[in-house]
C-alpha cells in the first residue's frame, strides 16, 4: 500500500542560510553589472565649469609662488652680504688678536709677559677688565685695546646671528615655494585630466566656445586698437610695450621676455618703461594711488582682479585691458569689466 507521508519541510536555519545565499548572489550581480555596464561620459558644461575652477585655483597658486619666490631672491641677497660681514669681522678679529699676540711675544723677548697681557691673552676676554682692574694691571692702551677686541667679537656675533637667522627664514620660504609649485602643476594637471575624459567632439565643440567667448570679452573683432588713446611717460611706455607682447604664451611664474603670468606681464611691462612693479598681482593691487572707478581708469593704470586679487591686467583705454590670462591662453586683450574687479592702481 503506497504511503501519503507529507514531505519534510526544510528547518528555519537551512532556510535563512538559502535566503542569505540569494540575496547576496542578486547583490554581486547587480555590482556586476554596474561594472559592466559602461559610465556615462562626463557633461561637456560640467567638465567645463570644473577646468575654470581649476584654472583659477591654478592661478592663486602661481601668485603664492611668485610672492614666495620674491621673499626667497630677497633673503637670499641678504644672507650673502651677511655672510660677507661675518668674514670681514672674522677677518678683522684675526688682526687685532694677532696684534695682542706681538705684544705679548715682544714682552716675553724682553724679560716675560706682563700680567696684564697674559689676562687679555685668556680664553674669556669678556671677563679681562674685571679683574685688571681689581688688581690695578691694565694699562690704558691694553684697556683699549681689547675694548676693541671685544666690541669686534659682539658685532661678529650679532651678525653670525642675524645670518643664521635669515638662512632658517630661507629654508622655511623655499619649503614654501616647492608647496605652491607642486600645487599649480597638481591643478593643472588636474584641468588636462578633465579635458582628456572628454569625447573629440566634445573638446572640439569646448574649444569652440571658448573661442567664441573670447570674441565677446574682446567686445568685438572690429575693434580698432590703433585708436586707442594715447598715453605719455612711463604708463604710455608700459602700454605699448605690453601691447607688443600680444600672443606671446601664458607661462606660470614667468615675467618674459618669452612667456608671462598675469603680474609677470606687468612687472616686464612697467620693468622695461623704468617702474620697478611689486611681484605678485596682491602687491601689485597695494602699489600706488587708488583710482575711484573704470570710467576714471587712464592707460597703464592696473587693474586687479577677484576679491583675493589672483589676476590683474593692464588698462589700455575704450574699456579694454591687456592681460595674459592662463595656462594654455595667450597675452591678449578683453574687456576691463568682464571680471569682477577688485581695485584700479594708477602707477
Amino acid at each position: 500500500m503506497a504511503s501519503h507521508r507529507r514531505p519534510k519541510q526544510p528547518s528555519r536555519a537551512r532556510v535563512s542560510v538559502l535566503t542569505a545565499a540569494a540575496a547576496t548572489a542578486v547583490a554581486l550581480s547587480a555590482q556586476v553589472a554596474a561594472h559592466a555596464a559602461p559610465s556615462p561620459s562626463p557633461k561637456k558644461d560640467d567638465v567645463k565649469a570644473q577646468i575654470d575652477q581649476l584654472q583659477e585655483e591654478a592661478e592663486q597658486a602661481t601668485e603664492k609662488y611668485n610672492g614666495a619666490k620674491e621673499r626667497a631672491d630677497q633673503l637670499r641677497k641678504q644672507a650673502d652680504q651677511l655672510q660677507d660681514q661675518v668674514a670681514r669681522g672674522q677677518e678683522q678679529m684675526t688682526q687685532l688678536q694677532a696684534g695682542l699676540s706681538e705684544v705679548a711675544g715682544e714682552q716675553y723677548r724682553t724679560g716675560g709677559i706682563d700680567p696684564s697681557v697674559q689676562l687679555m691673552l685668556t680664553s674669556d676676554p669678556s671677563g679681562y677688565l674685571d679683574k685688571a682692574s681689581s688688581v690695578q694691571q691694565a694699562s690704558s692702551s691694553q684697556a683699549e685695546a681689547l675694548k676693541g677686541l671685544q666690541e669686534q667679537q659682539r658685532r661678529l656675533d650679532q651678525q653670525k646671528a642675524e645670518a643664521a637667522a635669515v638662512l632658517a627664514s630661507l629654508d622655511s620660504t623655499t619649503k614654501d615655494l616647492n608647496q605652491s609649485k607642486a600645487e599649480v602643476n597638481k591643478k593643472l594637471k588636474e584641468a588636462q585630466d578633465l579635458l582628456n575624459s572628454l569625447s573629440a567632439a566634445d573638446r572640439a565643440a569646448l574649444k569652440a566656445a571658448q573661442q567664441q567667448s573670447d570674441r565677446a570679452s574682446r567686445g568685438s573683432e572690429r575693434t580698432d586698437l590703433g585708436s586707442l588713446p594715447q598715453a605719455s611717460g612711463k604708463a604710455g611706455s608700459a602700454v605699448s610695450l605690453a601691447m607688443s607682447k600680444q600672443g606671446s604664451p601664458y607661462v606660470w611664474g614667468s615675467t618674459g621676455p618669452s612667456g608671462f603670468d598675469c603680474s609677470g606681464l606687468m612687472v616686464w611691462a612697467y620693468g622695461k618703461a623704468g617702474v620697478s612693479l611689486p611681484r605678485t598681482s596682491q602687491a601689485q593691487g597695494n602699489y600706488g594711488t587708488r583710482v575711484p572707478s573704470l570710467a576714471e581708469a587712464q592707460p597703464g593704470d592696473l587693474i586687479v582682479y577677484r576679491d583675493d586679487r589672483s589676476h590683474v591686467g593692464m588698462y589700455i583705454g575704450n574699456g579694454m585691458v591687456v592681460h595674459a590670462p592662463r595656462t594654455g591662453d595667450v597675452v591678449k586683450v578683453m574687456k576691463a569689466d568682464a571680471m569682477k574687479i577688485n581695485t584700479i592702481r594708477r602707477v
